[in-house]
């Protein structure tokens, strides 16, 4: 499989890296995390001065229409720079769910208030009882509109968020409810999660009209987005990945002991060679997975989004386990580009299914698949 990219491709990220490279160190991030609102709202205003939150929206509709593939290599710039701003929640998952569901008016309204960066939207997907097909918020014909009820988890970014975009069983299947975050119904328990990021539990229990509803039955178009969001996740943790190898190598070759650098170890470095095995590996199933997102076929990209969060997710525990330990008692300081980097791959693990969920979907999709 051919994994070059075009001139415009490369040029896209690398734009992304030489702005988080100059003006998002780390002592901005600490400074961000440590904020009231744990995101910068000057940052998010560049990244919409670059076009990347207009990067996922077609050009039809204003947009750059990067597809898969630029949304995968700006979303590993993002990683790479450990990103705290909801570029994947409302520039990449919210945005698609938009693009493939709302009609007319409304849509280019709402396009044009996250390209711009004016406004920011999150999915409100995932529920306690897990990642996949979860049922447990409804929404109800109640007159001439909406009854939503029911509670979600831990999604991302949500106290910054203007619109939730709510999934909900209705009557005749899957639905996505438009949900203003300060519409009275809606109760955020704002968290911080393990990498620092900001998300909320929220309870709903409100009515809303009936045009809160975008587009109609969306199992199709919210499987679309989830794996395209899931692609554009392991790429994320691809880029996590490739800074946590980078500087455990980096490391090595400074750090003196017994008069000589520890990278001349040779147990040292086939651990160091075992890290850039797993990263390689979770770099070809990211790939696989991206271009997957660019077919036809639902199960084949179903199987290859799975496939990568098992992947990379073994390998984020793997790479970043080694990478503190490498580093000795240092890397879990704040100090330290590696902690903030296995804090993100810890938090990657868990977000939008876990490793465990998305390997037992594999296994009920080769029972299918052999039946």
């Amino acid at each position: 499989m051919d994994f070059s990219f075009t001139e415009e491709q490369q040029m896209l990220q690398d734009s992304i890296r030489r702005y988080l490279a100059s003006d998002y160190p780390l002592e901005h991030r600490a400074k961000t995390i440590a904020g009231e609102e744990g995101w910068s709202a000057d940052t998010w205003r560049a990244l919409a001065d670059l076009g990347l939150l207009a990067l996922d929206i077609d050009e039809a509709d204003g947009g750059i229409g990067a597809g898969p593939v630029g949304t995968m290599l700006v979303s590993q710039a993002t990683g790479a720079g450990l990103l705290l701003e909801p570029f994947h929640s409302s520039a990449v998952l919210a945005t698609r769910v938009i693009s493939l569901l709302a009609q007319g008016e409304r849509r280019a309204t709402l396009l044009e208030a996250l390209a711009s960066g004016e406004a920011v939207a999150v999915l409100a997907h995932d529920e306690d009882g897990g990642w996949f097909e979860p049922r447990a918020t409804t929404a109800e014909a109640d007159g001439d509109g909406w009854r939503l009820r029911g509670r979600k988890a831990r999604v991302y970014h949500a106290p910054m968020a203007r619109w939730l975009l709510v999934s909900a069983w209705t009557q005749d299947g899957s639905g996505v409810f438009l949900v203003e975050r300060e519409a009275a119904g809606v109760q955020l328990r704002p968290l911080r999660t393990v990498d620092g990021q900001r998300a909320a539990d929220i309870e709903f229990d409100l009515r809303l009209p009936a045009d809160a509803r975008l587009g109609g039955e969306a199992s199709a178009a919210l499987d679309e987005a989830l794996d395209l969001g899931l692609a554009a996740l392991c790429a994320d943790a691809l880029g996590v990945l490739d800074r946590a190898l980078a500087t455990t190598v980096q490391y090595a070759r400074d750090r003196v002991q017994f008069g000589t650098p520890i990278g001349r170890f040779q147990a040292l470095q086939h651990r160091m060679a075992d890290m850039y095995m797993q990263v390689e590996q979770a770099r070809s199933m990211t790939y696989l997975a991206t271009s997957a997102c660019e077919g036809g076929d639902p199960a084949a990209r179903r199987e290859a989004v799975s496939g990568a969060k098992v992947v990379v997710g073994q390998a984020a525990r793997r790479v970043g386990q080694e990478a503190v330990q490498l580093h000795g008692g240092m890397g879990m300081t704040d100090e330290l580009d590696v902690s903030h980097c296995f804090r993100r791959l810890l938090a990657f693990e868990l977000r939008m299914g876990t490793t465990d969920e998305h390997l037992h979907a594999l296994q009920a999709l080769a029972r299918v698949e052999a039946a």
